[in-house]
């Protein structure tokens, strides 16, 4: 016989070869119509599964009759794009919730984001294999969607194309523990969709992430680039409807949120809640002697030096103590953790030192120099990073200099003056 091709092939139905078995049992098995397969590939599929049967009757000598209806049964065969997490559908060995109902429908169950992380390590510390078609023992599929679906307590097992109908949408700035961040491929769900959980920042940069994810060969937990190692532009954070926060997570100052609200929320023009939240909490740590008025919900010196001082406080010195809250001075305040603004001033606040600006040479495409990561660190600070999908990084890309066009047109400036290059002006008023 023919040695059959390892491509797309109608396997031969008396080949007993690994290859035309191999292939014989993908035709068998596919997605059932309501849950988007082809009809004409499932008749085609029957029809294939009844013809191998034939012939195993018939031996050789049907298996010429049996090789003609297979050539038209691969006529009929058309199937679409398919998903490596299967389809959206109830825990496993469990009814679905209604009749004729096919896919779970029920509101969303609350859970805390400790809850969440803490359901996300049960897999981790029992080393789930992972599986498109098999199922843990809490009756949740072992793939990412289905870990995710089981992390987040819903109802069924869902996919990469139904899971952000749980969520909602965020920024990346806005991630916290028990968020996900999820790449649907709807072209072709096959290459590269894939979803993981946000277990937290691994350094200041926001450059890398603990990342909770059902891979091969088992469920774990590891240091990721943000979002991730391929793809990565194509991940949108998502957080569960049905989040709520514990007595942990609301912190015991003053009823703040939890949730860091990013870095456009501070800085010189922001006007909001979140700088009369900072402000209350810096006072009762020690920052009232800052304010002559207020606090009040316009960012001001005060702000930066109260900010500062808790900073300097804490025994973070140089960018970590710039006079601008991210989301490690955030969290000290909410919880109440660390020490308070010392009395006087023996943890005096410092005046903001503009580095001296390189030269416009150092920001051209093409270029790679500290100076570009050093600007992009400075435009996700003032709020002006939105274009970042990773970094900021050494090399200047697009993003960069879109990210810089918007903080020029923030300033009232046009034209040439906001082209998205740094001059001296853009760099003075950008580290002022």
């Amino acid at each position: 016989m023919t040695v059959p091709v390892f491509e797309e092939y109608e396997p031969a139905l008396d080949c007993p070869c690994a290859g035309c078995a191999e292939r014989r049992r993908d035709l068998a098995k596919g997605l059932p119509v309501r849950s988007g397969g082809h009809p004409a590939a499932h008749g085609a599929r029957r029809a294939l599964v009844l013809m191998t049967a034939a012939g195993v009757a018939l031996g050789v000598a049907g298996a010429e009759p049996a090789r003609a209806a297979g050539a038209a049964a691969r006529t009929a065969f058309d199937p679409g794009p398919e998903t490596p997490q299967g389809s959206s559908g109830p825990l496993h060995g469990r009814p679905l919730p209604g009749p004729g109902a096919d896919r779970p429908t029920a509101e969303p169950r609350m859970s805390t984001r400790a809850a969440i992380i803490n359901r996300a390590k049960l897999w981790v510390n029992a080393k789930v294999p992972y599986s498109m078609e098999k199922y843990w023992s809490d009756g949740y599929r072992q793939d990412c969607s289905g870990y995710v679906s089981m992390a987040w307590n819903l109802a069924g097992n869902e996919w990469t194309g139904s899971l952000a109908e749980f969520g909602v949408r965020i920024e990346r700035e806005e991630l916290q523990p028990g968020d996900m961040l999820l790449f649907h491929n709807p072209a072709d769900p096959n290459k590269g969709s894939h979803v993981t959980l946000f277990g937290g920042w691994t350094d200041y940069t926001h450059t890398h992430y603990m990342a909770y994810e059902q891979t091969k060969p088992h469920t774990r937990v590891q240091s990721t680039p943000m979002a991730y190692w391929d793809n990565s532009t194509r991940y949108i954070p998502y957080r569960y409807k049905g989040v709520i926060e514990s007595a942990d997570d609301k912190g015991t100052t003053g009823g703040a949120s939890a949730t860091y609200p990013g870095t456009h929320a501070f800085g010189p023009g922001a006007d909001n809640k979140y700088v009369t939240q900072l402000g209350r909490m810096l006072v009762e740590r020690g920052g009232k002697r800052f304010y002559a008025r207020g606090p009040g919900s316009r960012w001001g010196e005060a702000d930066r030096r109260a900010t500062q001082a808790f900073q300097l406080a804490q025994g973070w010195r140089g960018g970590a103590a710039d006079g601008l809250p991210g989301p490690g001075t955030w969290r000290y305040l909410v919880k109440g953790l660390g020490k308070n603004i010392p009395a006087g001033g023996s943890a005096k606040p410092q005046a903001p030192k503009t580095p001296a600006f390189p030269g416009t040479a150092y920001f051209r495409p093409g270029a790679t120099n500290p100076y570009v990561l050093q600007l992009g660190r400075q435009l996700v600070k003032r709020g002006f990073g939105r274009h970042y999908t990773t970094g900021p990084g050494t090399r200047w890309t697009e993003a960069d200099r879109r990210n810089v066009e918007a903080f020029q047109r923030a300033q009232g400036w046009r034209g040439a003056e906001a082209d998205g290059y740094p001059g001296p002006a853009t760099w003075r008023r950008l580290f002022a």
